[in-house]
C-alpha cells in the first residue's frame, strides 16, 4: 500500500486529515510494544507535502501529530474503532513526557499503559536515550515513500584528549 504525501495542503494550513491521519496511524502502528516515540519523531518520518513547505511542516508537524492521535477516539476512514489498532499511548513530547493533562483520565491511562509494557518514568520522565524507538525497518520506509526518522538519542560526548 503507497500513501499519497500529497495532504491537499494549502500554504500554511494543516494537512487534510483523511490522508494525513491515515498515515500517522500507520506509522504509530510500527512503534513495538515497551518503547516510545515522540509526535517530532513522528512528523520527521512524513516528507512535506510541498518542499518550499518543509519549514511550516517541520514547526507544525508534532502539533498535526497529535491531532492525528486525539482522533484516534475516533473511527479509521473506513469506519473501523481505532483504540485497539492504533497505540496513540506510546507517543510522548520530546521531553520524554505524557502531553495529555496531568492527572486527567487519558494521562493516567497512558502512563499505566507504558508502565504495563515495561516502559519506566523517573520524575514523570520517560527516559528517551533507554526507550526512545529507533524507527521502523529502511524497507518499510522505502515501501511507504518515508523519511529516515530524526534520532530520539543523543549523540555521544566527544571525549577530550588528554594532553599527558
Amino acid at each position: 500500500m503507497q500513501f499519497s504525501h500529497s495532504f491537499d495542503t494549502i500554504m500554511h494550513t494543516s494537512p487534510n486529515p483523511d490522508t494525513f491521519y491515515p498515515l500517522v496511524w500507520q506509522i504509530v502502528r510500527q512503534v513495538p510494544v515497551g518503547v516510545v516515540s515522540t509526535y517530532g519523531q513522528i512528523a520527521s518520518i512524513i516528507p512535506p507535502p510541498f518542499p518550499d513547505e518543509a519549514d511550516h511542516f517541520q514547526r507544525l508537524g508534532s502539533k498535526w501529530v497529535g491531532e492525528a492521535l486525539n482522533a484516534v477516539s475516533f473511527r479509521d476512514v473506513d469506519g473501523t474503532p481505532l483504540s485497539p489498532v492504533v497505540p496513540w499511548w506510546r507517543i510522548i513530547n520530546s521531553k520524554g513526557g505524557i502531553s495529555l493533562p496531568s492527572g486527567s483520565t487519558a494521562a493516567r491511562e497512558q502512563q499505566q499503559r507504558l508502565l504495563q509494557e515495561g516502559v519506566r518514568f523517573e520524575g514523570g520522565l520517560v527516559a528517551l536515550e533507554v526507550f526512545g524507538w529507533e524507527g521502523p525497518s529502511c524497507d518499510w520506509l522505502e515501501q511507504y515513500g518515508l523519511l529516515k526518522p530524526k534520532s530520539l538519542r543523543k549523540p555521544p560526548a566527544p571525549q577530550q584528549l588528554s594532553l599527558f
